[in-house]
C-alpha cells in the first residue's frame, strides 16, 4: 500500500453539508474525520473559531500540544504571542475567526514531551476539504496565512515566507490575502532578534487592521 493510499480522496466520503452549512455543523463532522492518518494519535480535531461572519480569518499551521489537548486553536504560547500582537496591531481577537490548515496535532514522542513536526503535503491537501469549507460559510474579507504550511495550503504551491510577507493579493475565492510569519517562529528567534521579529509581525498585522 503507498503512502497515498492512506489518504482519502473520494469527495462523497463525509457528507457535503451544502449551501446551508454552518461553523458547528462543519465542527461536527470534522471531529469524525479520518481523512489522513494523523487522527489516529492526536487527542482530538482542533476546529476554527470565532464569529462565523469574520471579516477577517487568520489560518495556522496546525494544532500545538496545548491546543490538542483544550481542541482549540491558538490557545498554547503561539496564541498568547498572537493575541499580543494583534491587540498592538488594532484588531480585536473577539472578531477574528482563527483555524488551521491541518486540523490534527502532528508530533513525535521524546520521553513525556510530543514534539510538533511538519506536516507533509499530502496531510495539508487532505485536510484543505476542511478549510475550504470554513472559508465557504465565513466568507471573509481577508485571509492571513500564518507561515509556511498555512500559505501553502491557500496558495496552492510553496510559499518564501519571509521574501513573500506583508503583500495583499485578490483570491479568486473572493477575498484577499495576506501572507506572514507565524507566531511560532517569533518564539523560535534568538533573544536578541525577538523584538524586532515581533514589531515586523505587527506591521504585518496592521496591514490586516
Amino acid at each position: 500500500m503507498s503512502q497515498r493510499d492512506l489518504f482519502s480522496s473520494d469527495e462523497d466520503e463525509l457528507p457535503d453539508i451544502g449551501a446551508n452549512a454552518t461553523i458547528a455543523a462543519l465542527r461536527d463532522e470534522a471531529a469524525r474525520c479520518t481523512r489522513c492518518p494523523l487522527y489516529k494519535n492526536a487527542t482530538q480535531t482542533v476546529f476554527g473559531e470565532g464569529p462565523p461572519d469574520a471579516r477577517i480569518v487568520m489560518v495556522g499551521e496546525q494544532p500545538g500540544d496545548q491546543e490538542d489537548i483544550q481542541g482549540r486553536p491558538f490557545v498554547g504560547p503561539a496564541g498568547k504571542l498572537l493575541d499580543r500582537a494583534l491587540e498592538e496591531a488594532g484588531i480585536d481577537r473577539s472578531t477574528v475567526y482563527v483555524t488551521n490548515a491541518v486540523k490534527h496535532f502532528k508530533f513525535e514522542p521524546r520521553g513525556k514531551k510530543r514534539i510538533h513536526k511538519k506536516p507533509e503535503t499530502l496531510e495539508i491537501e487532505a485536510c484543505n476539504w476542511w478549510l475550504e469549507r470554513e472559508l465557504a460559510v465565513v466568507k471573509p474579507e481577508l485571509v492571513v496565512a500564518l507561515g509556511g504550511t498555512a500559505g501553502q495550503a491557500l496558495y496552492g504551491r510553496t510559499v518564501r515566507v519571509l521574501s513573500e510577507r506583508g503583500r495583499i493579493s485578490a483570491d479568486p475565492r473572493g477575498f484577499r490575502l495576506l501572507l506572514t510569519v507565524h507566531p511560532s517562529m517569533i518564539l523560535r528567534v534568538p533573544d536578541a532578534a525577538k523584538e524586532s521579529a515581533f514589531r515586523d509581525f505587527i506591521r504585518d498585522l496592521k496591514k490586516a487592521a
